[in-house]
């Protein structure tokens, strides 16, 4: 997932709504002056593409591909080894959404294939055939930063203006989109008049970062995923007065640090799992699944409400990325950590027998320097500032090019003949196949 990044970020206030009150909450005079306080966005911030930062690439896919999601043509269902997506030039970020595939070329336009049945590529296809190769959405703007989740597809533009498409799903079915039922099959733009910098996609959420240092939320909330719900209200069925509409409309969250509102300025989101980062602190907020210690939390009960994670304090931390189970981490510094579940390997260190509750360094990685993680459900991505990529997990679905369904427990470099030639600078992890960003040697 690549970061839209605003040129100069502004010291502002955040604007706090909602009515869920939080226990470090102001009160008197400061908690009047914090909800009544407007955010004081730019007009017309300049967005930009922040990593990597490369002229333009191919794109490489690897798995299972039965509806589309390789993006290779009709009748290619699966792949054991790294396939080049035809017709695809210049391509400077990607996306894998749980059955679908989203990239962005350098022009500002994206491209998507995949299965639609509710939305996720935000164009028309008429038959099935067109679903397997990539096709153009229409946005009225530059695009400069995408993200992907189960049936749901969102897109930043320079100026900061937010569009998405696509359906949320619960485990009681879809959700709808902005509104109960819906299904957006074109992009449509959200937040509109709040700058926004960055979006990024769980399997059914998004979590947005504005202008000013907020994060906004929206989507299936059962887990807490959403940080601004309680349990009781989280579910579709609960009595929430004001219904779905209070999961589906994005609404900002409150953290509150000292008395003082908590300004951000990044955010990660994943399987069903939000990771957020304080911009004065560099503290690490999470919220959503943590069942098997997944947030580095040493509990492992849901959190419905952003949680400061202490283990992650005393490291500089520039990327987090949730799977289903389990979590990666990157350091500033170029060091993968893991935490979370342990089967099929996903977690990279070896057949440990515990699960491991805190972002611990991936040993056998620790020699070389990591430039971005993606966490799918069950496997792990992790590429090298070398161009390599290494992964690990369960094999079942060839995510992780070996040309078996063996699972990895330990970090395997992805091979083939089109990466021989070619050095890999972003890597994105899907529901059951592998993206690769890469460019010549």
């Amino acid at each position: 997932m690549v970061k839209a990044k605003p040129v100069s970020v502004e010291e502002s206030e955040v604007k706090v709504n909602g009515d869920v009150p939080h226990r470090n909450q102001p009160k008197g005079r400061g908690r009047k002056r914090a909800i009544e306080g407007d955010v004081k966005e730019a007009k017309k911030p300049r967005v930009t593409l922040e990593a990597p930062k490369i002229d333009g690439g191919v794109v490489l896919t690897v798995g299972m591909g039965d509806i589309g999601q390789l993006g290779l043509g009709d009748g290619v269902e699966e792949k054991t080894r790294p396939a080049l997506v035809p017709d695809l030039e210049d391509i400077v970020a990607i996306a894998a959404g749980g059955l679908h595939t989203v990239c962005l070329d350098k022009s500002g336009k994206v491209h998507t294939w995949g299965c639609n049945d509710e939305g996720a590529l935000g164009r028309q296809t008429t038959s099935e055939e067109e679903n397997f190769v990539s096709g153009t959405v229409q946005i009225d703007g530059t695009v400069v930063q995408i993200t992907a989740g189960d049936c749901i597809t969102a897109a930043v533009t320079d100026d900061g203006r937010l569009f998405a498409w696509g359906c949320f799903r619960d485990n009681s079915g879809p959700l709808g989109f902005i509104e109960e039922g819906n299904i957006q099959r074109t992009p449509r733009q959200i937040l509109s008049g709040i700058p926004v910098t960055k979006v990024a996609a769980g399997n059914n959420h998004l979590a947005i970062l504005t202008y000013s240092g907020q994060i906004y939320t929206c989507g299936c909330g059962e887990s807490g995923q959403l940080g601004r719900i309680a349990e009781v209200f989280a579910h579709r069925n609960s009595r929430n007065r004001k219904g779905i509409a209070t999961l589906l409309e994005p609404q900002p969250i409150k953290v509150y640090s000292h008395r003082k509102c908590v300004v951000f300025d990044d955010v990660w989101a994943g399987g069903l799992a939000t990771f957020a980062r304080a911009k004065d602190t560099g503290n690490i907020y999470a919220f959503g699944l943590n069942n098997y210690n997944q947030l580095g939390d040493e509990d492992t009960n849901m959190r419905f409400q952003p949680a400061l994670l202490k283990n992650f304090k005393g490291k500089s931390w520039c990327q987090l990325a949730g799977g289903q189970h389990h979590s990666l981490a990157l350091t500033e510094d170029g060091v993968a950590h893991c935490m979370g579940r342990r089967e099929y390997g996903r977690l990279g260190m070896g057949d440990i027998k515990e699960d491991i509750i805190k972002p611990t360094p991936i040993t056998a990685l620790q020699d070389k320097k990591a430039i971005s993680v993606s966490a799918g459900e069950c496997v792990s991505l992790v590429v090298m500032e070398s161009g390599d990529v290494y992964g690990f997990g369960m094999g079942t679905n060839n995510q992780l090019a070996q040309g078996d369904d063996d699972d990895q427990l330990e970090p395997v470099k992805l091979g083939g003949k089109q990466l021989a030639e070619r050095k890999v600078v972003a890597a994105q992890a899907g529901g059951q196949h592998t993206v690769l960003l890469a460019v010549q040697k």
